[in-house]
């Protein structure tokens, strides 16, 4: 049996297909299913565990009832992923048979069902599509045209699965100069002219970890145009490539700051307008501890409370957009600050309204009381880890449950595409899939 499965070439033409997101499925068509373990932590957050040991995770959320393929990749594409997890999509990951070590504290990989699949064996693309066909969503970040020499490229998807919605995710876009370049977040923030406005006068800017580009240029745009993509094939029938590039999504970001250079409202030069640094009522100081904490006093009456939470006199400092005391009046709140705790300026300025906030650390983020209170972040084994962002009256969400490593799922996700056990046997046999054991 070993051997006759070693030698034989499966049968794709087996596999059944299931309905579209959004149409009715036939009476006793089984869907793909999407429980799967979860993190060991508080049972109310993260489902239970039955006696024989299985989790029990019921999922809920606006996209419960679709389903992602999502290729192996980094960053701002697991990013999405896993957005889209925490929606209730059910994500299938396709990951690298024969990759490193699973990292079991990959928060960025949580939510998914991992098929291991070699994609450069013959069959691997006839495999996939198997899967896509059963499919509302395909989710890819290689470099532009990785896909295409694989066989998967956007034609061959949507030919055999014309409802299919397919996101690109690269740091350039598919097209352009720099198209086929690589780059990180640093690189394409920097493109946007984002980067440019970051950071003090006198020295470099500063990029801000790789949040901008990365995830809100990159992940968060491409989930946005995923779940819009699949809102539009609902009723249209008809799939289409949503092509997410970080430099662009960083761009978008910047809207607002274009928009008032435009306007003759903002100088390009750093630390010269309000929200780059430049108004001694907006940004950061230190304290006593060598502790931080910011203020926002932009508008007139939170300015007006700000001076006098801090007890600063001066008549000059009344003229809030007086630009030539503004040197003084950074060196008097400065001074101000530095004369007690980050703690105890919070006992004090808590619940005026002066726009203030203690700068924290991100272990301190997950203890504050108003965080706490909001249930913002859940304790993991790991440590704390933030919940799902936005929160849904109708449809609320939970943080997905961890994965279980790549290939963990793989034989239930090729039965649940309708291979048989012996095309499945010969595809492990071969070495075009394999399993996490």
């Amino acid at each position: 049996m070993a051997a006759r499965a070693q030698n034989a070439t499966p049968n794709w033409s087996r596999a059944r297909r299931r309905p579209p997101f959004g149409l009715p499925r036939k009476a006793g068509r089984r869907r793909l299913d999407c429980r799967r373990p979860g993190f060991s932590v508080p049972r109310k957050a993260w489902g239970r565990r039955s006696a024989a040991g299985e989790d029990d995770v019921t999922r809920s959320g606006p996209l419960a009832g679709v389903t992602i393929v999502e290729f192996q990749g980094l960053g701002p594409g697991p990013f999405c992923a896993m957005m889209l997890a925490d929606l209730g999509a059910d994500v299938i990951r396709i990951d690298r048979a024969g990759s490193a070590a699973w990292n079991a504290g990959d928060a960025l990989g949580r939510g998914r069902r991992s098929v291991a699949v070699d994609l450069k064996k013959p069959g691997a693309a006839d495999l996939v599509l198997k899967i896509l066909e059963g499919a509302d969503a395909l989710l890819e970040g290689f470099r532009p045209g990785v896909m295409e020499r694989l066989g998967l490229g956007p034609d061959v998807c949507l030919k055999a699965n014309p409802r299919l919605v397919y996101g690109r995710m690269t740091g350039w876009g598919q097209d352009g100069p720099y198209g086929p370049a690589p780059g990180h977040d640093i690189n394409y923030l920097a493109l946007s002219g984002m980067l440019w406005p970051l950071g003090p006068a006198d020295r470099p800017p500063v990029p801000p970890l790789n949040l901008a580009a990365d995830f809100g240029g990159g992940g968060m745009m491409l989930a946005l145009g995923m779940v819009a993509a699949l809102y539009s094939a609902k009723s249209s029938g008809r799939g289409q490539v949503v092509d997410a590039a970080m430099v662009d999504g960083a761009a978008v970001l910047g809207t607002m700051i274009f928009g008032m250079i435009n306007a003759g409202t903002w100088k390009v030069a750093r630390e010269a307008n309000m929200l780059d640094g430049g108004a001694p009522f907006y940004g950061v100081y230190d304290t006593a501890d060598g502790k931080y904490v910011s203020i926002g006093s932009l508008e007139p009456q939170f300015y007006a409370e700000l001076l006098k939470g801090l007890n600063l006199t001066d008549p000059r400092f009344a003229k809030q957009w007086d630009k030539a005391m503004w040197p003084d009046l950074r060196e008097a709140i400065a001074a101000t600050f530095r004369s007690k705790t980050r703690d105890e300026w919070t006992a004090l300025l808590d619940g005026r309204e002066i726009c203030y906030a203690p700068v924290l650390d991100p272990l301190e983020a997950a203890a504050h009381p108003h965080n706490v209170a909001r249930g913002t972040f859940v304790q993991t084994p790991e440590g704390p880890m933030p919940k799902p962002a936005p929160r849904f009256s109708g449809t609320p969400t939970e943080a997905a449950p961890a994965a279980r490593g790549p290939g963990a799922e793989t034989r239930a996700v090729l039965a649940a595409a309708g291979l048989s056990p012996t095309d499945i046997d010969a595809a492990f046999a071969s070495g075009l899939v394999a399993e996490r054991t």
